[in-house]
């Protein structure tokens, strides 16, 4: 596939494994946002795992989307430097000592942030801090094995060395990204993560204003990710293993995330979060709150709108999951749920409407527990759909997850006079019984429930879905809400508002990579 290239851009889009490899949530806001401004001539830099990991586009690139690349983190490139043993740069150990001597002082503390940011600096290709020597060094060498003589106890050093590596060698390949990238006048992330520390070096080594936008906070889904992983080892014993402590592995990936991301607050201005709990722990994960505020998602409230009069007056007995089939959605728990609302409700349906793709064993792992619990006659995977065409056929969007950002698909619901049964995850709670006393005074769109939990779900699905009137007046309440607070509309006015002061701080035009002028 040929990608659109340019020779400058307005705004450098950073994604990590969103758009336009992967549908829905984030993907579906990115295409929102880049296709409500026009005027602006956006380069996307997409960051995926590997190559196979991903298929075609879910999506086609907006014509003002001028200039597309994509790298991918753990695959060798040609620019990887050959084995040969080094010494390593001398000025590169240096600053690499310091930064964890000031890692001592607690995350918190601005020496360890100096010498982060000295390290990042000094990753670019003409740094001291290079990629080979990390590799190969007798230096790098030795401050891995006091590492791990210091701190490891579970992990053999194998184990651990492998790790090291696979953690940071990415960050090199993402400073050369940096140096290449064409000229523009402003980075927009909608992460933290890799693509927040390919940011931070953008806004460090241009001065180039750092927009940053989390549906999610990156770091506590990592967290959750680390938590459930299989492939992270733990060699201790069973009587060596403490369950309330994670192993050293756990600790080091969770660290390292932290202050990457940490990293990306401190070059970020502004930091936006899509409700008021996000933006707390932003701020507790150490983004500067002066910077921070929030933009709700909006929806496109007339593509589902008319959707409302080809509803039934009664609520239909069927029970929708839209969303990607991976752990993160929980989508057994709702299978679990759908075994319950059948046995009280023989005519009830399932509906899981999402790709399977994305984690293929997961999702084999569903179809089984289907088969396992009876439910073939009653649950349907029905891949990728059509929102729209959903909709009026359905009587409760099920929200199953275990974390969530402020789920588009919610919203959607309500445009169309759908209630929602969700787990308290994200800003769900906020969306189905307000925000303040004028949005509470809406009424309840629908009913949240505790994670993981198929019992409370299927008891409130059930609820509502045997109360005619309580499930009218929670579609009523949808549409109020939606309308007031959730409108695309108003987030576009809001995140225009953004982009034109993040281009008022840069020239009108770019200068050409090598003129000074264009350094910071």
């Amino acid at each position: 596939m040929t990608h659109p290239k340019a020779q400058s851009a307005d705004i450098a889009l950073l994604l990590e494994g969103t758009f336009p490899y992967v549908s829905g949530g984030v993907s579906s806001w990115i295409n929102q946002i880049v296709r409500a401004y026009p005027e602006y001539r956006f380069a996307i830099v997409f960051l995926g795992s590997r190559r196979n990991d991903y298929g075609a586009f879910k999506y086609p690139l907006p014509d003002n989307v001028v200039h597309f690349e994509e790298h991918y983190l753990h695959e060798a490139t040609q620019w990887h430097p050959q084995p040969a043993a080094r010494r390593g740069e001398a000025q590169g150990q240096t600053l690499v000592l310091q930064l964890l001597e000031a890692f001592s002082h607690g995350p918190s503390s601005p020496e360890a942030m100096a010498a982060f940011e000295a390290v990042a600096r000094q990753m670019m290709p003409d740094g001291s801090v290079q990629l080979g020597d990390f590799l190969y060094s007798k230096r790098a060498w030795d401050v891995i094995c006091d590492i791990y003589r210091e701190h490891c106890a579970d992990p053999s050093f194998v184990d651990f060395f492998w790790t090291v590596r696979i953690m940071l060698q990415p960050l090199w390949l993402l400073a050369r990204v940096a140096q290449q990238l064409l000229p523009v006048r402003a980075v927009h992330c909608a992460s933290t993560g890799y693509a927040g520390f390919l940011g931070g070096l953008l806004a460090q080594t241009r001065g180039l204003p750092l927009i940053l936008s989390e549906h999610g906070i990156y770091t506590k889904e990592r967290k959750i990710d680390l938590f459930k992983s299989e492939w992270i080892r733990d060699n201790r014993n069973v009587f060596q293993r403490d369950p309330t402590e994670l192993s050293y592995f756990r600790q080091m990936w969770i660290q390292f995330f932290e202050w990457i991301g940490r990293y990306c607050y401190h070059c970020a201005d502004p930091i936006i979060a899509l409700y008021e709990a996000n933006r707390l722990r932003q701020v507790l994960d150490g983004a500067p709150a002066e910077r921070t505020f929030n933009i709700p998602n909006g929806i496109q409230l007339a593509r589902f709108a008319p959707l409302r009069t080809q509803r039934p007056e009664a609520p239909p007995p069927v029970l929708c999951l839209i969303g990607r089939v991976v752990p993160i959605k929980d989508i057994k728990t709702f299978i679990r749920a759908m075994r319950r609302v059948v046995n009280q409700r023989p005519d009830a349906q399932g509906w899981i409407a999402g790709p399977e793709d994305e984690d293929p064993a997961y999702a084999t792992e569903c179809h089984n527990l289907v088969r396992s619990l009876g439910l073939q006659e009653h649950i349907h995977f029905l891949g990728f759909q059509r929102v729209e065409a959903l909709m009026p056929q359905i009587g409760l969007v099920v929200l199953s997850s275990i974390s969530e950002a402020l789920p588009l698909v919610l919203l959607e619901g309500y445009a169309a006079g759908v209630p929602t049964v969700t787990t308290d995850v994200g800003s769900c709670r906020q969306l189905v019984e307000g925000l303040d006393d004028e949005d509470r005074a809406l009424g309840h769109s629908g009913m949240v429930v505790p994670i993981a939990d198929p019992q409370r779900l299927a008891d409130a699905a059930l609820a509502l879905l045997g109360d005619t009137a309580a499930w009218q007046a929670a579609s009523q309440a949808a549409i109020a809400r939606v309308e007031r607070y959730y409108t695309d509309t108003l987030m576009f006015a809001r995140y225009r508002k953004v982009y034109e002061t993040a281009l008022e701080r840069t020239p009108p035009a770019p200068h050409a990579p090598g003129d000074p002028a264009w350094q910071a």
